[in-house]
């Protein structure tokens, strides 16, 4: 597909990698559904703030555009080099991390400091952290796999490494970003073998530290009590949830048409960015929030399957980086889901590859390339086995062919 397998192929007749064509269908159908709807939620909002109307679609889709090269990237990069340059990458998102909080390099926008001025844009490190998290722990799991799989200190360095991004994530804040981060850090390391006891007994002392980080500040508590009853305080605290479910109820089964949304228009907020999910149910119904469901399951789905077919087959670091990714894009969809349903508190996270954004569609686009990398090496692989599987039979059958007397080989060819 795309050239790729001809020109990465060992030999003419050698091992042939793929790209796994499900996860590829699934990954487009997203994007495409993402542009959509993009369109359909920020024409009103762009227009009250008369910076035209398609002004937040062509900024997705030059956003979009530039994460498709990096997809493209990503996707022509042998993984051995993206492992080799782990712990380096890994210092790099901590610098950048570190960095917002430099003045007149840190941007600091609704009250929280989680940008660095670029001058042309602005960029969100977090996002680059989370692929690069995924890369580290992969790398960390195939260099020390017995120590992870049989010792209690053996967990120790990705956690704390999890850890401190974590404290980095409160201090800025970004509540939402740190849960998930550690949420993927421990699939991870148990998908890699981990004991579920010894993972338990690390994540402890994590647990006050998160109870207290979401009791801490006023805003984070009135966002707890409004998800247990948005509907006490529906016009300030509650507001934002309630019109959430608002757009979803009008929706119905099938919706009111592409485009016709009622609450999109100056009625909910952040419509296409965090609550793009509930545009989705008004206009397009149950069926279409079925539909996202459908094919972020399908990606995450075959990920999980081909991360699991990476490992069985010795392409640990494949396995393992697409274990990551996908429990990144599929934890993230869900919060953001759950979010827009009512079912999680309000978390500041996007619904990946479909909500508008700068970094995050950037660097989600980035993550999907190196997830298809990731099958492409895994395929090949496959491929490597199945082929080694046959020689030994051809090798046979060419034996029996050579010793055959001259009568018998008349007759086979008769």
């Amino acid at each position: 597909m795309f050239g790729f397998g001809s020109s990465q192929a060992i030999k003419r007749q050698g091992p042939r990698g793929s790209f796994d064509l499900p996860l590829l269908v699934a990954l487009v159908g997203l994007a495409g559904l993402g542009v959509v709807m993009v369109t359909s939620s920020s024409i009103a909002v762009a227009d009250s703030q008369h910076i035209g109307a398609f002004y937040y679609l062509k900024k997705h889709l030059f956003y979009l555009a530039l994460g498709l090269v990096l997809a493209g990237l990503a996707m022509r990069t042998e993984l051995k080099q993206v492992e080799k340059y782990a712990f380096p990458l890994l210092l790099v998102g901590g610098a950048m991390l570190v960095a917002v909080f430099v003045p007149h390099f840190g941007m600091r926008i609704n009250g929280a400091r989680r940008w660095l001025n670029l001058i042309v844009l602005s960029f969100q490190p977090v996002e680059a952290v989370k692929l690069i998290l995924v890369v580290y722990v992969a790398s960390f799991l195939v260099r020390h796999r017995e120590s992870v799989e049989t010792r209690f200190w053996g967990l120790l360095r990705p956690v704390l490494v999890a850890g401190i991004i974590v404290l980095l994530l409160l201090a800025q804040p970004d509540f939402g970003s740190a849960t998930l981060i550690i949420a993927v850090t421990i699939g991870m390391v148990w998908l890699g073998g981990a004991r579920p006891l010894y993972l338990m007994l690390m994540g402890l002392p994590l647990m006050p530290l998160l109870a207290i980080a979401a009791t801490s500040e006023s805003y984070r508590m009135k966002r707890l009590t409004s998800f247990m009853d948005p509907w006490k305080d529906p016009f300030n605290d509650g507001f934002q949830l309630t019109q959430s479910l608002m757009a979803i109820g009008r929706g119905e089964w099938t919706g009111v048409g592409l485009g016709s949304s009622v609450l999109k228009l100056s009625y909910l907020p952040e419509a296409h960015t965090d609550f793009i999910l509930a545009v989705i149910g008004e206009e397009l119904g149950l069926a279409g929030i079925a539909l996202v469901i459908g094919l972020f399951a399908l990606a995450v789905g075959r990920g999980l399957y081909l991360g699991l077919k990476g490992v069985e087959v010795g392409q640990r670091f494949a396995g393992y980086v697409a274990f990551g990714v996908s429990l990144m894009l599929g934890l993230q969809a869900m919060v953001s889901i759950g979010v827009n349903l009512g079912a999680l508190p309000t978390k500041g996270l996007t619904l990946p590859l479909i909500s508008s954004g700068g970094s995050s569609v950037l660097m989600t686009c980035a993550m999907a390339g190196v997830l298809l990398r990731a099958t492409f090496e895994i395929n090949r692989a496959l491929d490597a086995r199945q082929m080694a599987t046959r020689m030994p039979a051809m090798a046979v059958a060419d034996a029996n062919a050579a010793v055959a007397s001259p009568r018998e080989r008349e007759a086979v060819a008769a």
